[in-house]
């Protein structure tokens, strides 16, 4: 969470001059209200301007000599071979370093690995250019794979012509997939260069976390570097995964089966056929992608290069691929976590906490799980509630009643630990102590505690690699403070915050100020005076234009009051040049686009050090990582056999086998609304597919039309919340009542389709397959997909069309492969959509309450009926709808467990196949679930239909029907003939 200001445009951002009747009336009272503030030019650095607008900025293509290789040698899967810099160094942004060891290695029959790094590397230089493996696990060659034996479609060449470059390519097509040649190769000890000629409008996706359309485009730069940035489009922001998919069309000869390349296909009636190949860059030092129009230019401030080429040739082969032999397999979450979840950061006390609740089942609105954000702290503290708003006797009453109604709650806690003032014995804060004791928190290059400033005041930082490397006691101390809280507050599960890791000072601000203690932030917190809430969507002047217009003029008022105290003043930027031999890691001499400028701009410092003497600047991107990895081992010493249940903001390639995430801070705007899609199919990739945003938006308010589609849009999410800040408008979908409507009619579905979502997150967990999934993944050749990011897919059968645009009432759609003989059905009427070409845009009625929603045909999908929980629905009457394909088939799968265990003892697996009128369904497994099967839709039933049996006993005529018009086949009462757990037996339900 990050107090956002008005960084959006004012354009964008109509106000209102006071709340609405929606408005939450509570603000928070916290030991802040009469404290010292950390002034605000503590988060100011030096000017830096980014290099890549920078026009003093230096080319390294035009100075920079490259490299040649030597000492060619073929090892049993690759070669090895020695790099030495081709000419006079040019020691640009570092110093170049002279030998370099190139390592290729066929490491399976569909991944290339290429690893250059320097040739001589000690531990006074080892993590500026090597990352450690027990930080990020290296991916290692198959067992048993050989080369020679084994078939692979990559191949490896390289040249020294004129200087050294390499190549690799696809043997079956002999597409080129990636070649530096044509540029140089540069290395130094703060700046990495090499990149990649790319074919005419290419399709490339990944390289997050970046709030973007999901086809990235040939003209954008991707900044590494975790920031608290908040959702700003383009910025870089919480996570980082440096991984990329690239798809390339070719239309096939009917005649030859010759392909040729298509970078605009507009021919809906040929041929086309896609290869995918993923790319990934072991590496986590701050870096830079740059896409222009004909190229991929890679550039890190450190680290080495250790790439790894995954073949593919589809989107599923490179991601499985890539989940099982680089960043681990998607952590499997319990069943609950996937009911509805409530927060906003606002809340003052328990009983409001309470109030909300009562509201959902006043209004018979399902609710799974209530968060707290940092409300119910004592002046900001983790581990520590306020004692008159969330006392903790108040708190045990309330979890009580709480669990007693199979509900569930989550409190947020922050990076960052409050440091006591020493002079006031009353502002002891004994997790801080205890943390002192372990040699737990992040130190100065002199080797004091580095105290930076967060919401508290001034703060410390957990040392996660001090405590990895050096063996000091964040991890035990993390632990224990987790374990003590939930003594007191017996929470489900934990949501991190502010872990890029965010502070609100540069440098070690607090250092000599903690008799300072408590602090405010250096800002005002939304809601204060002169930082009141006045943004509202687009389009609110339309449906409400005298609080638009008063909205106008307070957010004019508000901004000429920002602008009347602010300076101006000619900006002379800070240009660092290169010392030989030595680093300057507070200001590199390449300056990336980071959104907050110099590097310790509302983060800790590069200068940070770990207890052992690594940098924050060589790991500054792997502390969401580290402190999701601390959270999941200290929950599991809590919950001992339960799945450990984290939402995390920063994250890395892997944090996906620890935690889910949610989208960070965005806006209550129709844009992000659109963004969240492609943020989540992004996601898909990263190997993290527990993942919503902050529904209705979390920044400014939200109003009815909004917030009515974003909760039904969102109900096909794997993590579905809705929240937002202080000082907003309330937006419970309660608040509303056609937001309720709209909410009860999604969550309906949702509900009902909770066996068919915990199925399929089950396969993304164990086989590494996405649970949202774009179009162009499950018809990877139909060219007219590559960009399509406003549709998804929900597992394999569950397609969403939702409305976006504001005053809308309807929404364009396509529906892939009807040219290749898919059925798609409308949800609603359960007909089959019919008359539809190849790649058309089809006009939808979608009236405000209403999201299309479609079935694919050939599938079968297990159903339970909704209810206010997800218990309530775990304990339902089973129900199978299935969607025929053209040939009258269908398949399914279900996985049940008991929704809970790290390694569940018992578990059974359901396989569903329709062929010939008869859908058999066979379970394999030991778990017992007790519900009986009450019905079975079949949609594209032809008839006539005389006889419907059910392990040869005939279903009684009243108990099915067959809408002739619809061909849609309705069995009911199935209950009456087979008593039971409805997976007990195979059984077999034929129609004729």
């Amino acid at each position: 969470m990050q107090a956002i200001r008005s960084t959006i445009g004012e354009e964008l951002l109509l106000g209102a001059l006071a709340l609405q009747q929606q408005t939450s009336t509570t603000t928070t009272s916290t030991a802040h209200d009469s404290v010292y503030t950390v002034p605000p030019d503590a988060d100011v650095g030096q000017p830096v301007i980014p290099n890549i607008i920078d026009p003093e900025a230096v080319n390294p293509q035009s100075v920079c000599p490259g490299y040649r290789a030597s000492n060619v040698k073929t090892t049993s899967n690759g070669l090895t071979a020695d790099l030495t810099l081709a000419g006079e160094a040019c020691n640009v942004y570092g110093t170049d370093i002279e030998a370099l060891s190139l390592v290729v290695g066929y490491q399976a029959a569909d991944r290339l690995h290429v690893e250059i790094l320097p040739r001589h590397i000690g531990p006074e230089n080892y993590t500026w250019f090597i990352l450690p493996e027990e930080l990020i696990p290296k991916p290692q060659p198959e067992k048993g794979y050989d080369s020679s034996t084994s078939p692979t479609d990559l191949n490896f060449t390289w040249t020294n012509e004129p200087t050294f470059s390499f190549s690799v390519s696809r043997k079956s097509t002999g597409d080129v997939l990636f070649t530096t040649e044509g540029s140089q190769l540069v290395y130094e000890d703060q700046f990495i260069e090499f990149g990649s000629s790319l074919p005419e409008n290419y399709n490339l996706y990944g390289l997050g976390e970046v709030i973007h359309g999901f086809r990235l485009g040939n003209n954008f730069t991707r900044t590494f570097f975790a920031a608290d940035v908040g959702d700003i489009i383009d910025a870089n922001i919480y996570g980082n995964h440096p991984i990329y998919l690239d798809t390339r069309y070719f239309e096939v000869d009917e005649d030859t089966g010759a392909m040729t390349y298509v970078p605009n296909a507009t021919d809906k009636s040929a041929q086309y056929v896609s290869h995918t190949h993923g790319v990934f860059l072991r590496n986590a030092h701050t870096q830079e992608v740059l896409l222009r129009e004909s190229n991929i230019t890679w550039r890190a401030l450190g680290g080495n290069i250790d790439l790894y080429f995954y073949q593919g040739p589809t989107q599923d082969k490179v991601t499985k691929s890539y989940q099982t032999s680089a960043i681990g397999l998607p952590t499997m979450q319990q069943y609950w976590t996937f009911g509805y979840h409530q927060c906003r950061w606002g809340y003052n006390n328990w009983t409001e906490v309470q109030d909300v609740i009562d509201n959902f089942a006043k209004f018979e609105i399902p609710l799974e799980t209530i968060w707290s954000d940092i409300d119910y702290m004592k002046a900001y503290r983790d581990f520590e509630n306020d004692p008159d708003r969330f006392s903790y006797s108040e708190g045990a009453e309330f979890l009580a009643r709480l669990h007693q109604n199979n509900q569930h709650y989550v409190p947020i806690i922050d990076s960052a630990i409050y440091a006591p003032d020493p002079t006031n014995a009353s502002d002891a804060y004994a997790p801080f102590d205890r943390g002192i004791e372990e040699d737990a928190f992040l130190l100065n290059p002199d080797g004091s505690v580095y105290i930076g400033s967060v919401w508290p005041g001034y703060t410390v930082f957990p040392d996660w690699i001090g405590a990895l490397f050096n063996g000091t006691g964040a991890n035990r101390w993390w632990t224990f403070e987790i374990t003590e809280y939930f003594s007191k507050i017996e929470f489900d599960g934990i949501w991190i915050d502010m872990s890029e890791v965010s502070s609100f000072c540069v440098g070690s601000c607090g250092s000599n100020e903690l008799s300072l203690n408590p602090a405010h932030p250096p800002f005002q917190l939304p809601g204060e005076p002169g930082n009141e809430v006045l943004g509202y969507p687009e389009g609110f002047n339309l449906t409400n234009a005298t609080e638009a217009a008063s909205a106008s003029a307070a957010l004019s008022s508000q901004s000429a009051r920002a602008t009347a105290t602010a300076t101006s003043s000619t900006t002379s930027y800070l240009r660092s040049t290169p010392t030989p031999g030595v680093r300057n890691v507070n200001w590199p001499p390449y300056a990336i686009n980071n959104w907050h400028g110099d590097l310790a701009v509302h983060a800790v410092s590069p200068n940070a050090t770990h207890h052992g003497g690594i940098l924050e600047y060589d790991v500054h991107n792997l502390y969401g990582h580290q402190i999701l990895n601390a959270t999941y081992h200290a929950l599991l010493k809590i919950f001992l056999t339960k799945r450990p249940f984290i939402i995390g903001r920063s994250q890395f390639a892997g944090s996906g086998k620890w935690a889910g995430h949610w989208g960070g801070d965005n806006y209550s705007l129709w844009a992000f609304m659109y963004f969240s899609i492609p943020q989540a199919l992004s996601f898909s990739l990263f190997g993290i597919p527990m993942f919503g945003v902050d529904t209705c938006g979390f920044a400014d308010n939200a109003d009815m039309e909004l917030c009515s589609r974003w909760m039904q849009l969102s109900a096909f999410f794997p993590f579905y919340r809705n929240h937002n800040t202080l000082g907003a408008a309330s937006q419970e979908p309660y608040i509303w009542e056609a937001v309720a409507d709209a909410s009860k009619m999604a969550m309906k579905i949702r509900y009902a389709l909770l066996p068919y979502i915990y199925t399929t997150f089950y396969l993304s967990h164990s086989t590494g397959s996405t649970t949202m999934r774009a179009l162009a993944w499950e018809y990877p050749n139909e060219p007219w997909l590559a960009n399509a990011d406003r549709q998804f897919l929900l597992g394999d059968a569950i397609m969403v069309t939702p409305c976006l645009v504001q005053g809308a009432t309807t929404v364009d759609g396509v529906f892939p492969g009807v040219g290749t003989g898919t059925v798609w059905y409308d949800w609603y009427n359960q007909t089959a959509i019919t008359g539809v070409a190849p790649g058309q845009n089809v006009t939808i009625d979608a009236p405000l309450g209403h999201i299309p929603l479609y079935v694919r045909g050939g599938f079968v999908i297990p159903m339970q009926e909704p209810g206010l929980t997800t218990a309530a629905v775990r304990a339902s009457p089973w129900s199978l709808l299935v969607a025929l394909d053209g040939n009258g088939q269908a398949e399914g799968r279900l996985y049940l467990d008991d929704g809970e265990s790290l390694a569940p003892n018992e578990t059974t697996w359901v396989d569903f196949i329709v062929e010939g009128s008869s859908l058999k369904a066979t379970p394999r497994g030991t778990f017992i679930d007790t519900n009986v099967l009450g019905n079975v839709t079949v949609m594209g039933a032809r008839g006539p239909i005389s006889r419907v049996e059910l392990n040869g006993k005939e279903v009684h005529t009243g108990g099915w029907t067959l809408q002739d018009s619809s061909s849609v086949l309705k069995i009911t009462g199935l209950d009456s003939l087979r008593t039971g757990s409805a997976w007990a037996e195979e059984w077999t339900l034929t129609w004729s």
